[in-house]
């Protein structure tokens, strides 16, 4: 079976490799240094520190995993590519909130880059996938867990 291929900005591909390339050349050694101080003390069945690092561990290395996974599954977005004349992953649209009569602004962006708190969302969020495809002028509704929610288009222009 063929992994879905994950949409990422060459943004978001620089992000996940640095945070890989950290993960492999830094803290891989931190907590090889902590076992291995760890283990010195003697007696591991009542080592806190000795199973507190082998978690630290266990949980870097399913990280590097699931790294190599979404990186080995990338597409990325060419964002000199993008029309902007139409939504598209590598975008940052702003948009009339007409529902709570306010602008806001959203970047586009895989699943993996997405992050509210930094106005990146998801193309697969419901907002995401409502926007995807529309152009300036266009009022799209979303369906959110918080009701019914009406947007209208403003700009479209290439991410910062």
């Amino acid at each position: 079976m063929e992994a879905m291929k994950k949409l990422l900005t060459y943004a978001g591909l620089q992000s996940l490799e640095d945070e890989m390339e950290h993960l492999k050349v830094v803290k891989r050694k931190e907590v090889a240094g902590k076992i291995k101080e760890a283990r010195e003390q003697g007696d591991l069945s009542e080592n806190a520190e000795y199973d507190a690092a082998k978690d630290e561990q266990r949980d870097i290395e399913a990280r590097i995993e699931e790294l190599e996974g979404i990186l080995k599954n990338a597409e990325v977005v060419v964002e000199d590519e993008v029309d902007y004349d139409k939504i598209n992953v590598g975008c940052t649209v702003k948009v009339f909130d007409v529902t709570f009569d306010e602008e806001m602004e959203f970047k586009i962006v895989g699943s993996t880059e997405a992050n509210s708190l930094e106005g990146k969302i998801s193309n697969e969020s419901p907002v995401g996938q409502a926007l995807i495809g529309k152009s300036v002028g266009d009022v799209v509704d979303v369906e959110t867990q918080a009701g019914d929610i009406q947007y209208k288009v403003l700009e479209i222009s290439r991410s910062a």
